[in-house]
């Protein structure tokens, strides 16, 4: 008996049939699994690269105020933003001088922080006074300058603030637009040119019905003032929406 009992052993098998169905169940689940790892990771990995941009140029029909525009998904800046319907306002980011939203080949101008002339931002909302910042230049902001201009880049006027005015640092440059109108744009100048930011010079436009675009640039594309404010007013104006289909540019107000 006992002989028998120890060739029996001797011939008996290393791992039994459950346990190399548990083993194959376990091998098989390991491998769904980290080949969910690998796609999640590969998701994530899309995400945080696009940092919520979007490459989709679906249009997007967005009301604000008396006015209605189609903007392509892409070139609006934040995610929450990106849905047909009423809104107060609208944050768009585009290429220079290109005028286009967000592609994965354009990336680089949207994550380099050290290419600010690459961008301009714009700012849509209703318009909550009468006159745009050309409105205001004779009847305000005339009143703030010290008297001292200087010749400024592009045929503009530099015009310094008294120390008064509550604007800090801060200049107006001036000029007179193609059409005779006046021209003014507000600025942060920065001490060295390499510290320019996308934010240094803003100015705002009336357009359309009711709308107010406020638009940043970075102040290295003061030397291209005209052309900006021209594509600026070119793109909204193409972009208006009539009984659901694009209008032909409307006259700014």
């Amino acid at each position: 008996m006992t002989a028998a009992a120890t060739g029996n052993e001797d011939h008996a098998p290393l791992f039994s049939n459950r346990l190399l169905t548990r083993l194959t169940v376990s091998v098989t689940v390991l491998a769904g699994l980290t080949v969910a790892i690998s796609l999640a990771g590969r998701m994530l990995g899309e995400r945080i690269a696009l940092a919520g941009h979007t490459e989709s140029a679906q249009p997007v029909d967005v009301v604000i105020g008396q006015d209605q525009i189609r903007l392509p998904a892409n070139t609006i800046r934040f995610e929450e933003q990106r849905r047909t319907g009423r809104a107060e306002r609208v944050d768009l980011y585009l290429t220079w001088p290109e005028m286009k939203g967000y592609s994965n080949a354009e990336r680089g101008k949207f994550n380099d922080a050290s290419r600010p002339e690459s961008l301009i931002f714009l700012n849509l909302s209703q318009s909550t006074m009468s006159k745009d910042m050309s409105g205001r230049l004779g009847p305000i902001y005339s009143h703030l300058f010290d008297d001292r201009p200087e010749p400024g880049p592009a045929g503009l006027t530099l015009q310094p603030l008294k120390e008064t005015s509550g604007y800090g640092g801060e200049v107006f440059f001036t000029g007179e637009l193609p059409d005779g109108s006046d021209y003014a744009v507000r600025c942060m100048m920065p001490a060295d040119p390499s510290q320019s930011t996308s934010a240094d010079c803003q100015r705002d436009i009336h357009i359309g019905r009711d709308l107010s675009v406020l638009y940043r640039f970075s102040s290295r594309l003061l030397p291209q003032w005209q052309a900006m404010e021209a594509r600026v007013r070119d793109y909204l104006g193409q972009s208006f929406i009539e009984d659901g289909h694009p209008s032909s540019a409307r006259q700014n107000r």
